[in-house]
């Protein structure tokens, strides 16, 4: 799978994707992860071993695309940043993403559940270091569309309650996984009380507020039909 990438400046990176990582239980308040945790675990969700956690997922499961199969109505995305490793490992580029997951797999083991779905990954990005020193301030959201209903958000928060992206450069430069070709995905925030998540489409965005820049993904989710047999 390729990425490609368009940069502020109208120039485009692409990226051949060769490993991806999804971050878990990545609030930067780790005694509020704890809580959830246990949150998760009273509805049959296996805790970690260790948090935060980091996820290995197949390479071809990152992808740009409108549309994304659902083999049940049991799935949902989380807004969330990535960072994409291309040639240049020194020059890291941050975009939006939307990792979905396959919920009721994810009482059988979080690692399979991340497997069964796409980190869905936006088309326009940021040079890391252009956002460096206000990254906390950029506001991460996400809105959920059933049927012909208008959009809900579902999701509003700073990338100041997430781990920020230099802790996942330490953590794959450390393990020798900072090479050209590595997405990683930044795990996600919480959603909002009473929003619905099982729904027909998703859209999240990373905005700027010292810019006024905001750079997106949505999709349409495809209930495949049943199967035979």
């Amino acid at each position: 799978m390729t990425l490609d990438l368009t940069l502020p400046d109208g120039t485009t990176r692409s990226t051949v994707v060769r490993r991806v990582f999804n971050a878990g239980y990545a609030g930067r308040a780790q005694e509020e992860v704890a809580a959830h945790v246990a949150e998760l675990a009273e509805l049959g969700v296996p805790a970690p071993s260790a948090v935060p956690a980091l996820y290995p997922v197949a390479p071809y499961l990152a992808t740009q695309t409108g549309q994304v199969p659902a083999q049940h109505d049991r799935t949902s995305g989380e807004a969330e940043w990535a960072i994409v490793i291309d040639d240049d490992v020194d020059d890291p580029l941050l975009t939006v993403a939307c990792d979905h997951t396959d919920r009721a797999l994810e009482v059988h083991g979080v690692a399979w559940s991340k497997n069964a779905s796409p980190d869905v990954l936006g088309t326009s990005a940021w040079r890391l270091a252009d956002v460096a020193d206000r990254l906390d301030d950029i506001r991460l959201r996400a809105w959920v569309r059933h049927g012909g209903a208008e959009p809900e958000l579902i999701q509003d928060a700073t990338l100041g309650d997430l781990l920020p992206p230099k802790y996942w450069l330490d953590v794959l430069r450390e393990r020798g996984w900072l090479v050209p070709g590595t997405v990683l995905l930044s795990g996600t925030v919480r959603m909002l009380e009473g929003a619905d998540q099982f729904a027909d489409a998703w859209r999240a965005e990373l905005h700027d507020p010292a810019t006024g820049a905001t750079i997106a993904v949505s999709y349409e989710v495809d209930r495949l039909p049943d199967p035979i047999g």
